[in-house]
């Protein structure tokens, strides 16, 4: 079994502890000995990873994904790009994730029904390189609803699932499960940059509870939700959905929902969109004049409030931003952490935690993923630098010295770089 040791490093293990000078055993595809010793684990036999003092550390993870959009300005190119082309671009994002350092990523929803499916399955088979992954299928939408594009004399070609009532969609939800997804999404609420707006909630009880219902007939399966509104944060938690994506209008009594059954809830809020749409898509067409007056700038200040709260009520809050559109460009990705420490109040090392430990629990393998701690999974990257005190520097690559996953490097330090690599005889 191939064993790698990384040593002179500095240890951040996301406890919340601070790093600390260590050592790490790898064996096969898991974490064997982690050593606060330098030199007490035996290098004979061992591939040995000299990290000149960087911070090791468990991969990231992207709480809301998506490999098949395009860094297209609208919504319109995801849906008409033919699906030859569009599974290279999704395989290649895959890629861009893992560039990135992040080893764990949450499909938030596929253009087409089995692009993620398909994207996870030959990751999964080491065909191509790209992080562990949940797939997910179209969004689904009733009509009238978010990303119902289309006026009902042009025939569908828009990116989601369209349904009305119940009984379409446990049958869309059917259709889903059977190309073997992860996860189902439901359209809860609007978007400001859509007719129907983020405030409105237009999916209604009878057509949430049934994609629920048959969502969870199928083991490990669970349920998110574009939910902006307040009403749609309690539609999650009155029915059982795992995780809420947004949730910028959250009420008191949303908030209190959340808090109560915390333990049952992940949010990821998509901070990069709504702070990007504010401030840099002007080069699209949406000034910040005009991203005013569509409301992002309510929806911003309405989002930071809300994350606060949740964050000093202890609700798992995790990153992930909605990349993939235009000026929200996939490999921009950590952003989301400078986000939390910036706007949200996060210290470093939660906005770490929030990325590392809870993404190992939104996983569904908190007992594998997301800790630098004995038998836990080999997914590790050496970072050049120290990230507590300088959350950005996760945004460029080239302080990501190594990338490892499932006991594999996807990159490996080279020359010049500050830390060497050598094999012990």
């Amino acid at each position: 079994m191939p064993t790698t040791l990384f040593t002179n490093v500095q240890i951040l293990d996301s406890t919340g502890e601070k790093p600390f000078a260590g050592e790490v055993l790898v064996q096969g595809n898991r974490i064997a000995e982690v050593s606060r010793q330098a030199g007490a684990i035996t290098r004979e036999a061992h591939r040995v990873v000299d990290g000149g003092g960087a911070t090791l550390m468990s991969g990231l993870c992207d709480a809301h994904t998506h490999f098949s959009w395009i860094n297209q300005a609208g919504l319109d190119p995801i849906g008409l790009m033919p699906v030859e082309e569009h599974i290279l671009e999704a395989a290649d994002n895959a890629r861009t994730y893992l560039d990135c350092g992040y080893t764990m990523c949450v499909g938030a929803a596929a253009a087409k029904p089995r692009l993620d499916v398909v994207v996870r399955d030959y990751i999964n088979k080491g065909r191509i390189a790209g992080p562990r992954y949940l797939a997910n299928g179209p969004e689904i939408a009733t009509i009238g609803g978010l990303g119902d594009l289309n006026p009902s004399h042009v025939g569908a070609y828009t990116f989601v699932e369209v349904v009305n009532g119940p009984y379409e969609m446990r049958a869309c939800v059917r259709r889903l499960l059977k190309e073997g997804v992860d996860l189902i999404k439901l359209n809860l609420s609007g978007e400001e940059i859509t007719k129907c707006k983020a405030e409105d909630t237009p999916m209604a009880e009878d057509e949430i509870a049934e994609a629920v219902r048959e969502a969870h007939r199928k083991r490990g399966v669970r349920i998110c939700a574009h939910a902006r509104s307040a009403e749609s944060v309690k539609l999650c938690v009155k029915h059982g959905i795992e995780i809420v994506y947004h949730a910028s209008f959250a009420d008191e009594e949303a908030l209190d929902l959340l808090e109560a059954n915390k333990d049952k809830h992940f949010v990821a809020p998509g901070l990069a969109w709504v702070y990007q749409t504010c401030y840099a898509a002007a080069d699209w067409g949406i000034t910040e004049e005009v991203a005013r007056n569509m409301g992002y700038f309510r929806e911003l200040e309405a989002a930071v409030e809300t994350m606060k709260a949740m964050r000093k009520r202890g609700i798992r809050v995790l990153p992930g931003g909605d990349y993939g559109f235009a000026w929200t460009p996939h490999g921009t990705y950590a952003k989301d952490l400078e986000y939390f420490v910036e706007l949200l109040g996060f210290t470093p090392m939660e906005a770490i935690q929030s990325a590392t430990l809870l993404g190992g629990e939104i996983m569904n393998r908190p007992g594998e993923l997301g800790l630098v701690r004995n038998g836990y999974l080999a997914d590790l990257i050496l970072l050049d630098g120290d990230p507590l005190q300088d959350i950005t520097l996760f945004q460029d690559r080239s302080r990501i010295l190594a990338i490892m996953k499932d006991g594999s490097f996807h990159k490996e330090m080279t020359p010049p770089a500050r830390a060497q690599v050598s094999v012990a005889a």
